[in-house]
């Protein structure tokens, strides 16, 4: 008996995956914000000369290769605090997850797919990123491989722990789309986007690296340059993840 209830349950994940899918496929914003907006900034920051320049006050580096760990994080930013809390949100709203409790189908289920769906779409991201700045602006990809794979995971933790926190805090649609992108902001500035954290003044770069994105780009940096990412910064990482997966499971409701 429990094996056809097991195998019930299996089906009935399987269809909400791919339903889910396909809904995910009608969402023209939602692809380009994840997928196409950090690669197309990042070709519009490489449009600009000076930053293909090599700069002796950045150890020889040029801007446009400290800009690409932060092109990487634009879409799991996108993807935890604008794309998640608003779909999750909807269907608490229209009581979807309440009555998907008394099928087969758990709403965990339904959280599952639509983190996979966008953790998929984020990776993709990733990948347009590093191969943009390889092929167009001649970017080194990352050293140390392991040690990127480390960074890009636990960003992709944080990012969607942040996400569930604001799917659970805010009770209807509308203000998990206000939330989450009164959120986004300070989220890109940590991560880089208006000034990449190796050049920040000293005091507001150990600010920022104590925040989660900021923890990441720097990571992901130090990683790209072919070191592995000082513990500190993956601590901070996890130690965010952590926290913030707790609260989002503190308070999440289903109804």
């Amino acid at each position: 008996m429990s094996t056809v209830t097991q195998h019930s349950s299996r089906t009935a994940a399987t269809a909400v995956l791919k339903t889910e899918a396909r809904l995910f496929g009608r969402e023209p914003g939602i692809l380009f914000w994840v997928l196409g907006f950090p690669t197309l900034l990042l070709a519009i920051l490489g449009a600009i000369p000076s930053y293909r320049e090599a700069q002796d006050s950045f150890a020889g580096l040029r801007v446009i290769d400290m800009y690409v760990p932060v092109a990487v994080l634009l879409g799991m930013i996108v993807a935890g605090c604008q794309a998640m809390p608003p779909v999750v949100t909807t269907y608490r709203e229209r009581g979807i997850l309440r009555r998907m409790s008394t099928t087969p189908v758990r709403p965990s289920a339904l959280l599952a797919a639509q983190t996979g769906l966008l953790g998929t779409a984020a990776l993709v991201s990733v990948l347009l990123s590093l191969a943009v700045g390889r092929l167009v602006y001649d970017v080194a990809l990352p050293g140390q491989v392991f040690g990127y794979a480390l960074a890009l995971l636990l960003g992709l933790a944080v990012s969607f722990a942040l996400g569930a926190l604001l799917s659970a805090l805010c009770p209807t649609t509308k203000i998990a789309t206000a939330v989450g992108s009164v959120v986004l902001f300070p989220m890109m500035f940590t991560a880089g986007l208006w000034m990449p954290v190796q050049t920040m003044p000293d005091v507001l770069a150990r600010i920022v690296e104590a925040t989660p994105f900021g923890a990441a780009s720097q990571a992901l940096a130090q990683a790209a340059a072919g070191d592995w990412p000082a513990w500190s910064h993956l601590g901070v990482l996890a130690l965010w993840t952590a926290v913030l997966t707790a609260a989002a499971v503190r308070w999440f409701r289903w109804s």
